[in-house]
């Protein structure tokens, strides 16, 4: 499952939580603060500026203890969220926020529940009620935001394919993505988020959350497709489902077009769009 947003939405579209009486007009986009260059930290430096931004709802993409795209983009939005000079220099109380770079995870007889086999056709995947984790390496990787390969550097030698209960890992100290208490079902609305209005930067990839004028959240997203482009415009929230079902149709995915041939594709980790679903006033698109 990818740990990122799966969105079929638009390169720059305002997304509002309530419903407005007339349509409107789109608003003028944030300004980007992208370009700044940032410099290659040495890997518990950047470890802990991850884990303090993804702690922070500033995702850095997977915590992998290098500069990448999103740690960068994250890193430059926090700054210019919160006043801070933009530059290479770490501020030291960024990293305060992270006095204890990595911690510990026993592997439990019950996360294997979360571990199963996932077939390769769409077709097989529907006849299934659930899409697992299709290992406990995928299973740990994604509790704590990480890159698989950065769990594998952090812990040498283990046999990842023969993970047993009552191993123990070493993991960044973030906090964890608890996949077992998430129940199925619709979010309540919240009223204290009326207020409050997404962008959507399929350019850069991003989906930005303001509160008013400020910004507070950001997260790396999966734009649309190159053979359909995400559409622009104006749209509000109308719901969010826990665990959804995908209605998996080439022809919606590919040219618009809503057709009789599709797969009805079960919840689960390793569903297509992720742990939650967004719907929007729009048919076919959502976050």
């Amino acid at each position: 499952m990818k740990f990122a947003l799966l969105l079929i939405a638009s390169a720059f579209v305002p997304v509002f939580a309530h419903a407005q009486e007339t349509p409107a007009p789109i608003p003028t986009p944030p300004p980007r603060v992208y370009p700044v260059a940032l410099p290659n930290y040495d890997e518990e430096t950047a470890t802990r500026l991850q884990i303090f931004l993804d702690n922070s709802d500033f995702g850095p993409g997977k915590i992998d203890g290098k500069m990448g795209e999103f740690f960068r983009k994250a890193l430059i939005s926090y700054k210019h969220a919160h006043a801070m000079a933009k530059t290479g220099a770490v501020d030291q109380w960024l990293l305060d926020q992270v006095p204890v770079t990595y911690t510990t995870y026993t592997i439990r007889e019950e996360d294997l529940k979360q571990v199963g086999d996932v077939p390769g056709t769409h077709a097989e995947q529907a006849r299934l009620k659930w899409l697992p984790y299709t290992s406990l390496l995928e299973f740990i990787a994604e509790r704590f935001h990480s890159a698989e390969a950065y769990v594998q550097k952090l812990n040498p030698g283990k046999n990842w394919e023969h993970l047993q209960p009552g191993e123990t890992l070493k993991v960044p100290n973030v906090l964890p993505f608890e996949v077992e208490k998430f129940t199925e079902g619709k979010v309540p609305e919240n009223p204290a988020f009326a207020s409050r209005k997404i962008f959507v930067d399929t350019p850069e990839r991003l989906l930005e959350v303001f509160d008013h004028d400020q910004l507070v959240c950001v997260f790396p997203i999966t734009p649309g497709s190159k053979a359909l482009p995400a559409p622009v415009g104006t749209w509000k929230i109308l719901g969010a489902n826990v665990w959804p079902w995908f209605r998996y149709d080439e022809g919606m995915l590919n040219h618009g077009v809503r057709t009789e041939n599709y797969y009805n594709l079960p919840p689960g980790p390793n569903n297509l769009v992720g742990v939650l679903w967004m719907g929007l006033n729009k048919p076919g698109i959502g976050i």
